[in-house]
């Protein structure tokens, strides 16, 4: 039905070109739109989404000028500003998370940044829906609240306002990722969790009102829809709102819950208004969560605790036990003699005697079906969380068994106190959210942190089958689950440690230069199959705040994993500037490294913090200078620059860097770095370079590198260059590019090409790119 339903709405609906602006790169324009979704207020800088026209959305970024005063942009206000668009567009390496589409099925299809020193000028009519207006208000309002209830406390505040309304814009990522390290990320983002609680809370006090059901049922899927929307209508809640909606339908009509059943229901109605949603990570995570608990948790309960917890139900009455299997009337039974036994030596009444010894057999259930289904939802996502994110958590478990107690305690405590204001509530919310924080963090000094590249397809099939062999086998016999649990098991462990060698040519030399943005990453690969890679990305240095987004972490690593690297023999760390040292420790960290290898390196504190963790990792630090070679794998490597007296200044220079020249065969790679004229005519004079292959063009292909002289000495056949796509330096330059052009030096670029691959036997080259250009 799946299948048939998407198959028949993409045929039916043919895929539209996404809208266009009729304007230059980096052009001035005039904007003027709706604002429809609240700003984002940071100290550096401030985002809203203006919507264009219906279907044609930016993401616009405003930096506050001092002399100018903030300006009005709640939801609903239609406003004019200048500024500059750029189109969005993902990295354009092999199995990158497509940025772009997920932005595009929401309508957003550039990024705007306002013009300095320009107001934004509101317009006289509003805009946008009433509704959707007084929701955001009241998002707003829950914001301040947050805010006034703890003062000068940031994560406090950004934690509950992550989980109680969706604003999870504060989240510091250091935070995040000890959440994410632990398996427990999912407590800090909106999900079904807090639609359960808050319905159920809704309900019993519904019922309290003596509402009828039917009727406190349909304003209780009514408030789920509202909460939905004022967390900003992500997919996830809205698809724990409809999985509620579904589930009061069926009461209306007295049909017994199939989670199983519900859960399919739900996925076809959003597949059927949105077929590509089948691709997204969020909505195979969700899904795979509550069939992983359906299909496993479900079963083993229901043979094991379910049965007797449900018998801890009117212990004392003894007319059920007749209709009761033989083996619950029999636990009963035995419950009331221990308690009559019990009521005879403390002299306690036998109603109190019982509540005393199903007390902790409840709370041992209780216990027993947060694991169970903790263990569930681990063993059901551990595939999926391999590939996406490339973890697979130890301590998630136990994490889990106390988090998931602590959030559901914390959702309506935390609602009580931002809607009432009182002492007592906000005090209790922000004591379990401090607990909630210190449990993560001691989970986080224990787990090991794996990171798992990806593994064969074979292992994924065998993975998905042993899986599957389980849910059936659950559902027939406690016998049954024995054979097929060992064998996920085995492969589990398999993923785990991954014994397979990285996808590598043998006995050639591959040097890969990864689309980093406005930085450089490159991965060189030996003959031996030994690893390196030359500086990590990163973003240029600006007084602004750096981006959330880790290029080590985001963009390089994924792209080692998805080639199935765990290793690297050595990291190069070419000079000191942040778009090639910026990606380097969470490299260092993600692919333990044996060597790392450096230049001229100022004492900057960038450069100190990646020495002191290299140093804390066990990895060697070796300083290379003019004249140092070595043979590695039947290739040899040279440096060529800088020279044993260069010293470089207090802050890093594009002369500092390091070049390195790698020969195989009859094939000759230049890496150069970031070096201008003057270090090439240096090099020129000292070591001038033999005919090269293959140059990586200096700077980005800056106008002050790679000049005439040195490109006359080096005659490279091919040139590579890594260059944001319109990027605000107006590089590679166009008087580079006409040198290069002059001299019939075939050129290749990141921010056309994409990724760009070139491999060498010591006798042919081959090239590959992700995207061949015009």
């Amino acid at each position: 039905a799946v299948a048939l339903a998407g198959a028949l709405r993409l045929a039916a609906r043919p895929a539209a070109a996404p809208p266009e602006l009729d304007a230059r790169p980096r052009e001035l324009l005039l904007f003027s739109g709706c604002v429809v979704e609240p700003p984002q207020f940071s100290p550096d800088r401030t985002q809203f989404l203006l919507e264009l026209e219906p279907g044609a959305r930016a993401r616009v970024t405003l930096y506050p000028e001092d002399a100018l005063p903030p300006p009005n942009l709640a939801y609903g206000r239609r406003v004019e500003l200048e500024g500059r668009a750029r189109p969005l567009r993902n990295f354009l390496n092999p199995g990158s998370f497509d940025y772009a589409g997920y932005l595009a099925r929401r309508d957003i299809y550039w990024t705007v940044t306002a013009a300095r020193r320009t107001p934004v000028r509101p317009l006289a009519e509003d805009c946008g829906s009433p509704l959707l207006g007084r929701l955001y208000a009241l998002r707003a309002a829950a914001l301040d609240r947050i805010r006034q209830l703890y003062p000068d406390q940031p994560r406090l505040q950004a934690t509950l306002a992550a989980l109680l309304i969706g604003a999870a814009e504060d989240l510091q990522r250091s935070w995040i990722e000890t959440w994410r390290r632990t398996g427990t990320y999912h407590a800090l983002v909106i999900s079904g969790l807090q639609i359960t609680i808050l319905a159920a809370v809704l309900l019993f006090l519904l019922r309290l009102c003596l509402l009828p059901e039917l009727l406190a049922l349909t304003f209780t899927a009514a408030a789920a829809w509202l909460y939905a929307f004022l967390c900003g209508g992500d997919p996830p809640v809205l698809r724990a709102a409809a999985g509620f909606t579904l589930f009061v339908a069926g009461r209306c009509w007295y049909r017994r819950l199939r989670l199983l059943n519900l859960l399919a229901a739900v996925a076809v109605f959003f597949l059927l208004l949105e077929p590509e949603a089948l691709f997204d990570p969020s909505f195979q995570l969700s899904f795979l969560a509550v069939a992983a608990i359906g299909a496993l948790a479900v079963p083993l309960l229901a043979a094991t605790s379910l049965p007797l917890a449900q018998g801890l139900r009117a212990l004392e009455d003894r007319g059920r036990d007749p209709a009761l299997p033989a083996r619950l009337a029999h636990f009963r039974l035995e419950l009331r003699l221990l308690a009559e036994t019990l009521s005879l030596w403390t002299r306690l009444p036998e109603r109190c005697a019982l509540a005393v010894l199903a007390l902790p057999l409840r709370a041992a259930f209780f216990l027993f079906e947060l694991l169970a289904v903790s263990l569930s939802v681990q063993i059901g996502l551990a595939l999926p969380m391999a590939l996406y994110f490339h973890r697979l958590s130890l301590s998630g478990l136990s994490a889990n068994l106390l988090i998931g107690p602590l959030t559901s305690a914390l959702v309506p405590v935390g609602f009580l106190a931002l809607a009432t204001g009182w002492h007592a509530p906000a005090w209790a919310a922000g004591r379990l959210v401090d607990l909630s924080h210190r449990i993560v963090e001691a989970h986080a000094r224990f787990e090991p942190d794996w990171r798992i590249p990806d593994p064969p397809l074979w292992l994924s099939l065998a993975i998905t089958g042993a899986l599957l062999a389980l849910a059936l086998a659950a559902r027939r016999g406690r016998r049954l689950w024995i054979a097929p649990s060992l064998a996920l098991a085995g492969l589990l462990v398999l993923l785990v440690l991954h014994p397979f060698p990285p996808r590598l040519q043998p006995g050639t030399v591959e040097l890969t230069m990864v689309d980093v943005g406005q930085g450089e990453s490159l991965l060189l690969a030996l003959p031996d199959g030994k690893l390196i890679v030359v500086d990590g990305g990163g973003f240029p240095a600006f007084p602004r705040r750096r981006p959330r987004l880790d290029i080590g972490e985001d963009v390089v690593s994924p792209y080692l994993w998805r080639r199935g690297i765990r290793r690297l023999y050595a990291l190069v760390a070419t000079h000191g500037h942040e778009d090639h040292l910026g990606g380097l420790p969470a490299l260092l960290e993600n692919f333990r490294p044996e060597q790392l290898w450096y230049g001229a390196m100022p004492q900057t504190p960038a450069w100190r913090r990646l020495r002191d963790r290299a140093l804390r990792l066990g990895v060697r630090l070796v300083p290379l200078q003019a004249g140092r070679s070595f043979r590695l794998g039947g290739a040899r490597l040279e440096a060529l620059w800088p020279p044993a007296d260069y010293a470089p200044g207090p802050e890093p220079r594009n002369d500092d860097s390091l070049v390195l020249r790698l020969s195989f065969g009859r094939h000759r790679f230049l890496l150069t770095g970031d070096i201008e004229r003057a270090a090439e005519a240096a090099l020129l004079a000292s070591a001038p370079p033999t005919k090269l292959d293959v140059l990586k063009v200096a700077h980005h292909g800056g106008r002050t590198s790679t000049a005439q002289p040195f490109l006359e000495q080096a005659r490279p056949a091919i040139a590579l260059i890594s260059a944001g796509f319109q990027n605000p330096y107006n590089l590679p330059h166009p008087a580079l590019l006409e040198r290069l052009r002059a001299r019939r030096i075939l050129t290749l670029r990141t921010d056309r090409n994409g990724l760009i691959s070139v491999h060498s036997d010591g006798r042919r080259l081959r090239l590959d790119a992700f995207r061949w250009a015009p």
